[in-house]
């Protein structure tokens, strides 16, 4: 198959709802043209967001209709009430484009119209509830990941779109972005009638956190492989700080588990004596999932990303002379760019497009955009699984290759089954991030299950694995061999800082990725230590990258290996933080702000008590209008004063506020001040999300599959809406092994008699 060498014509008509969105397609090599030079943002939000990019006025509609004719993909985003493109009955005004639409809440359903800046999406998708201490406020994670997520899935449906070869609408809902991001937050009320808390931090069902160091902080644990445990102890016994651990009863991960206090006591006194980026080098050397919380300013000195060429310098008026280096985009051994031009105004007299003429969908129109394609799915956990989950959702055969040698911890560990007495065939965790999937058992302990995976590489069009960098060499599996059986494979491998560097044998957990990435340096509160997440974000935002590397490759109808290092799509969602100390104007900085859940642009902005016990409501004032309505309506005083004005009295005001918000019920709350235009929402909890929301209800997002153990069950939903190559969810998660005879027959053609010598013989277990 060929490439097509022509670029991708991208029109952006986002604002910060899908910016991440149009920067992730620059990065795929996208022509990006904008109708705005971006004058609202700060210089250094400017150029992290629009650089590659340029920009060309419009006048008037018919000049809009203009540009838009020559876009294979128009990408849009703002509230309902604001869009451009989208027609009166739903209809998209640019028929002939895959045309991309990011609204706070859908383009349908009661709350269609409703608005809200990231905190409030964060908060009505669930993000917000699990940031903080139980002693405070819900707060999201830092740089807005709920609208970049959202960004990552508009991507994702526009390459979507390409792929299908069909023009069409589609619908990417912020609020359903984030509740798709949450891990277990959702899960755990479905399948165990109970939700997860903020406790500051500390993963409920991984012995991972953040330890104080001698002179700052680090992220690590003991969970995993039982080497994650023993090697710590060893570490710890040699440095004479193993106390009581050494008794033969902490070796048993359930009692370990059940006296986790103790150990994460002792634990912290052994960090509390090194130097922190001590700390994460040694442990690195010993292989242990360890990692320096780091400042995302050092995000540009980071010898992991330096080595890889992740960092991309900008140039351009107003900049410094040679430019400023900022983050770059989350893959390698795709061509992506290292260094680009700040948004520049394209001359009155040139073409707004860099091709002579727009690239144009193929024509191979289809029921869902990658029915024909298959994936052999070598992924364990949740980085990977996010992936093929994905990619089965519109219309790929995913044939998921497992074993009970090589025992996936969502499937057979008890910490993350969700109920008490599942099997390893009805983990909750397990069913809803495995949905749409073959399985397929075989034991690649053995020569014989190497060979027969070896075997179905030529029948796939994806494989994608998140081994340590070097497994799949040793089983004749790297990507030059793969290509020797298929020569227009596409092998996406998602390591934790990737194949190269010298880093590259680093093991990873989400926490230690955060802390890399400059992310979790953010999440204490006002003058107190990094908290950290309690989700595996990281997982779900290096899943999103892999996707859209790999729809990248498909509609070029061309083969490569994505080199995916979660590390750098962590890094590569810190926003403008790398560029702020050298271009930011006296910003906030927000490891030292006064107040969680502050912001510059929005007074007041921050979540607010309500009736009831722990509820809360979040609430952004994002211009002078919202204000005056809100005041009114709160009886707080200064309905007239604008931006200015009112972060002189910020305290007063949300001290005013809290004490009106807090006599309210939550719900009634967020739809009285929705129905003036302001943006408000519940900090959802996953009951909130599943039982509570009458929006995601009416969208139908936790659709009910019927699985042969746990019977009805209800999953997250599909985020990017195709209206005319919609996804789908068809199949509940299988059982081990459920298809291996299935696919080895259909596939490679074994019979009977050779599928039962392979049961024997313990190969296909």
């Amino acid at each position: 198959m060929g490439a097509d060498p022509s670029p991708l014509r991208v029109l952006d008509l986002t604002d910060e709802l899908a910016f991440q969105g149009a920067r992730l397609l620059v990065g795929l090599g996208a022509d990006v043209v904008r109708i705005e030079p971006g004058a609202d943002l700060d210089p250094a939000a400017r150029t992290h967001w629009h650089a590659g990019k340029r920009w060309v006025p419009v006048r008037g509609e018919a000049g809009l209709d203009a540009l838009a004719r020559g876009a294979d993909i128009v990408l849009e985003s703002g509230p309902v009430a604001r869009l451009r493109g989208v027609r009166g009955d739903g209809t998209s005004r640019w028929p002939h484009a895959v045309h991309v639409v990011v609204t706070p809440f859908g383009l349908t359903g009661p709350r269609r119209d409703w608005v809200g800046d990231d905190l409030v999406l964060a908060s009505a998708g669930g993000m917000t509830w699990l940031g903080g201490r139980p002693d405070g406020q819900p707060k999201p994670p830092p740089r807005e990941q709920a609208v970049q997520t959202a960004g990552a899935h508009a991507a994702i449906g526009a390459l979507l779109g390409v792929v299908s070869g069909t023009p069409q609408l589609v619908d990417v809902s912020v609020q359903e972005a984030v509740a798709a991001t949450l891990e277990t937050a959702a899960l755990a009320w479905i399948h165990a009638g109970r939700f997860p808390v903020r406790n500051g931090g500390v993963y409920e069902h991984v012995a991972h956190r953040i330890f104080k160091a001698a002179d700052g902080y680090v992220a690590g644990g003991y969970s995993g492989s039982d080497r994650m445990w023993t090697d710590l102890l060893a570490w710890m016994t040699e440095r004479g700080e193993a106390g009581d651990l050494v008794d033969a009863c902490w070796s048993d991960a359930a009692f370990r588990w059940k006296g986790r206090p103790h150990v994460d006591e002792l634990v912290q006194r052994f960090a509390a004596r090194w130097p922190a980026a001590e700390l994460a080098d040694t442990a690195r050397e010993r292989a242990l999932p360890w990692a320096e919380v780091v400042p995302p300013e050092r995000l540009t000195t980071n010898p992991q990303l330096r080595d890889r060429g992740f960092l991309v310098t900008v140039t351009g008026d107003g900049l410094p002379e040679g430019g400023v280096e900022d983050v770059g985009f989350p893959w390698a051994a795709l061509p992506r760019p290292v260094a680009l031009d700040a948004l520049k105004k394209v001359p009155q007299a040139g073409s707004p497009w860099r091709a002579a003429k727009p690239r144009g969908l193929p024509e191979s129109p289809k029921s869902r955009p990658l029915q024909g394609v298959r994936v052999l799915d070598l992924t364990w956990v949740l980085a990977g699984p996010y992936v093929t989950k994905q990619l089965g959702e519109y219309g790929a055969d995913i044939v998921k290759v497992e074993s009970e040698h090589r025992q996936d911890p969502t499937r057979f560990a008890p910490s993350m089954h969700l109920r008490p007495g599942t099997d390893p065939d009805d983990s909750g965790y397990f069913l809803n991030f495995n949905r749409n999937k073959r399985s397929v058992a075989l034991n690649l302990r053995t020569a014989e299950g190497q060979r027969l995976l070896r075997e179905l590489v030529p029948h796939c069009d994806v494989v994608v694995e998140n081994f340590s960098p070097g497994v799949l060499a040793r089983w004749g599996m790297d990507y030059a061999s793969l290509r020797e059986l298929n020569p227009d494979v596409v092998l996406v491998s998602m390591a934790g800082v990737g194949q190269t560097g010298p880093w590259r044998k680093a093991v990873t957990f989400a926490d230690t990725l955060a802390a890399m990435s400059g992310l979790s340096s953010e999440t204490g509160d006002p003058g107190g230590p990094p908290q950290g997440l309690t989700f595996g974000l990281g997982d779900m935002v290096a899943a999103n990258a892999a996707v859209l590397a790999t729809l990248d490759l498909l509609a070029q109808h061309r083969g490569g290996h994505v080199d995916l290092s979660q590390l750098e799509a962590m890094a590569a969602t810190m926003g403008p933080a790398a560029l702020e100390p050298v271009l930011g104007e006296d910003l906030p900085d927000p490891r030292t702000a006064t107040h969680p859940n502050r912001s510059p642009r929005s007074v007041p902005h921050g979540v607010y008590p309500a009736a009831g016990d722990d509820r809360w409501v979040a609430v952004s004032v994002t211009d002078d209008a919202q204000w005056r309505a809100l005041a009114k309506l709160a009886g707080l005083p200064g309905r007239e004063e604008d931006l200015a004005a009112r972060r002189t009295r910020e305290v007063g005001i949300d001290s005013a506020l809290a004490q009106w918000t807090r006599g309210h019920d939550a719900h009634a709350l967020a739809a009285l001040l929705q129905a003036e235009g302001i943006g408000a929402a519940v900090v959802a909890t996953g009951q909130d999300l599943v039982d509570a929301d009458e929006h995601l209800a009416a969208r139908g997002f936790y659709p009910v599959l019927d699985h042969p153990l746990a019977g009805p069950v209800r999953h997250e939903g599909i985020v990017a809406r195709l209206a005319a190559t919609p996804g789908a969810l068809t199949a509940p998660a299988p059982l081990l092994g459920q298809h291996t005879r299935e696919v080895l027959h259909e596939l490679l053609g074994l019979g009977e008699d050779r599928l039962d010598a392979l049961a024997a013989e313990g190969v296909t277990r």
